[in-house]
């Protein structure tokens, strides 16, 4: 109890007193943050674009990062490369102009969001021909499964803002790592008004409350609709009764009373099927991980398999399920968890 008020307490004290304070400092620093944008002029882009937002301290880019641009643009998308990375090395420079209809490196200011506002001022968007915009950055690992599968979901006579995937916790929205806004959502007041109001705060707290919760709730209000290709139902409902017996089923066994991956599995389920008991909002790409895969989702996030914040229990197997169950390659993503585990194993 006294724990809940201490903690009730330290989240007031930073809306109260920490917030007001950052939004003065990102109003001091202003929202353009460009460096270098490539090529000068006015940048052709086609109908369908992406904005891909990327982060490497190194200047670096992944070749994961490339796969996903690669199939964004097979899948017929212009993609512009946005990274706050403040610079790119000169082979990475390459790669991105290579695959990209423009490059923008600006300040590691706004984290994505600042990043997405950014560009899309720079480029004009939308403008008169445009039909979509999709949001997309580095935050996963994948597309695992090909992209244009995924793509090819997105029905804008259905919905007008598409995620891949939806989450409850704070307030209902669609998962910031990929966004897909079509003809109505681009030219509605909500958009513009919504872009227009975002700036760099230094409090990535207050960006997930105001911005990554907040699109979704600002276009709800302005009588858009918002739809996930992989809904939250439809995950949980995976996880029924059935999945429990046939866990029970295999714990009757030797093996599996003494297997720890089976065990953490059926922990997994039990926390899963708890949160729906209780109502308590589960992240999909964490906690339901392993029901994203088996439903064709193309990607697993980064901070899943590099932190496990959340200690999800059962992701110990994920190279078991994308190679054994999914027919996928897991060799790229283990080439960077080399790169990016510290004190783990993948």
């Amino acid at each position: 109890m006294i724990k809940d008020k201490l903690l009730r307490l330290r989240s007031l004290l930073k809306w109260t007193l920490l917030v007001p304070l950052a939004r003065v400092v990102a109003r001091r620093r202003g929202p353009r943050q460009i460096i270098f944008a490539a090529p000068p002029g006015q940048i052709a882009l086609g109908p369908k674009v992406a904005l891909f937002m990327h982060f490497d301290g190194r200047g670096l880019i992944r070749e994961q990062v490339l796969h996903y641009i690669r199939e964004l643009k097979a899948a017929g998308r212009d993609v512009v490369f946005v990274t706050n990375s403040g610079q790119l090395q000169p082979a990475a420079l390459r790669a991105a102009q290579a695959l990209c209809s423009a490059v923008i490196v600006r300040k590691n200011i706004g984290y994505d969001f600042g990043a997405w506002r950014d560009a899309l001022e720079h480029l004009g968007l939308p403008r008169a021909e445009t039909e979509e915009v999709i949001l997309a950055n580095d935050s996963v690992f994948g597309p695992i499964l090909p992209l244009a599968d995924t793509l090819r979901r997105i029905d804008y006579s259905k919905a007008d803002i598409w995620g891949l995937t939806e989450s409850w916790q704070v307030r209902y929205h669609l998962q910031s790592f990929f966004l897909a806004f079509g003809p109505a959502a681009l030219r509605a007041e909500a958009f513009r008004a919504f872009w227009a109001q975002v700036m760099p705060v230094p409090m990535k707290t207050y960006i997930v409350r105001e911005y990554e919760v907040g699109i979704t709730q600002a276009m709800t209000a302005g009588g858009l609709r918002c739809a996930a290709v992989w809904r939250y139902d439809e995950l949980v409902r995976m996880v029924g009764r059935g999945e429990i017996d046939k866990l029970v089923e295999e714990e009757e066994t030797d093996l599996g009373k003494a297997d720890p991956i089976h065990i953490t599995r059926k922990i997994q389920v039990l926390r899963i099927r708890d949160g729906v008991a209780r109502r308590v909002a589960l992240n999909p790409t964490s906690d339901l991980w392993r029901q994203l895969l088996l439903a064709g989702f193309p990607f697993i996030k980064r901070e899943l398999l590099r932190d496990n914040p959340t200690r999800v229990e059962d992701v110990g197997d994920w190279v078991e399920v994308v190679r054994d169950q999914l027919g996928a390659d897991p060799g790229p993503i283990l080439q960077d968890l080399r790169l990016m585990l510290k004190g783990g194993a993948p």
